[in-house]
């Protein structure tokens, strides 16, 4: 659509000759916005109802700091992924509302929405070694608007950890389950509880783990029912599936 389409879309709705829902559907197809290095989907949190993830690495500082600079014209708050202490102290040249969380190697830009459901997603790790990329998919969550608890090193060594915690388990609406070495976290979990487990392999481990590979190919092959495994390191994807999944009911809470 360009300008003329859209002023003759608000001219149609201030007049009633079009609903409020005909309006958002058709600009769902909204142009996004050409800064040659890259192309800004400036519609995409009104068809995801998320704005578009900004992905740090390999990007330099101008290209993050020029996107960040547009997309905050549209939208309230903006979150940029792999990114590093440089990336922070950049944007904060371009915004007065940055917050950096070093584990995560997040920094959100702008206002975080509220909480807009009381169900919880839990993030558990089988180690220490596993935070970074659970406090990835954590902070993707929460600024997604999801109420997040952890539960952190509770592995199948020490299995005892784990079914010490089954209140927090059973009361959680998502489970997200990050582990390295053999991987075998999620599925005890999955076969403990009701709920969607979303697993998260790591790359934590000793030679035989090969990055990350045993992990996810134990998780691929879990028997444990209700469970889903996304790629090795992948906390981003799994924050915002479990957040998809904790606000589908949203509507009928």
């Amino acid at each position: 659509m360009d300008k003329t389409e859209i002023r003759k879309l608000l001219e149609d709705l201030e007049v009633g000759k079009i609903k409020v829902d005909e309006a958002l559907e058709k600009l769902k197809g909204f142009p996004y916005e050409d800064l040659g290095f890259a192309k800004i989907d400036s519609h995409r949190s009104l068809r995801k109802g998320f704005p578009e993830v900004i992905f740090s690495q390999s990007k330099s500082i101008e290209q993050i700091k020029e996107i960040v600079n547009r997309m905050q014209t549209s939208n309230r708050v903006i979150l940029a992924m792999r990114a590093t202490e440089e990336v922070y102290q950049a944007l904060k040249e371009v915004s007065d509302r940055v917050e950096f969380y070093p584990q995560a190697r997040a920094v959100v830009i702008g206002e975080k929405p509220q909480v807009q459901s009381a169900q919880t997603i839990l993030i558990v790790t089988g180690g220490t070694a596993d935070i970074p990329v659970a406090e990835e998919a954590a902070v993707t969550a929460e600024v997604m608007g999801n109420r997040v608890e952890r539960l952190y090193d509770v592995g199948v060594a020490g299995l005892h950890r784990l079914l010490g915690n089954k209140e927090k388990l059973f009361a959680a609406n998502v489970l997200i389950v990050v582990a390295g070495m053999e991987g075998a976290l999620p599925s005890v979990v999955g076969g403990l509880v009701d709920k969607p487990v979303i697993a998260v392999p790591t790359s934590v481990g000793y030679g035989a783990n090969f990055q990350g590979l045993s992990a996810l190919l134990a998780m691929l092959n879990s028997c444990a029912p209700g469970m889903a495994t996304v790629n090795i390191d992948n906390g981003f994807g799994a924050g915002y599936l479990a957040s998809l999944i904790n606000q589908m009911n949203m509507e009928k809470e």
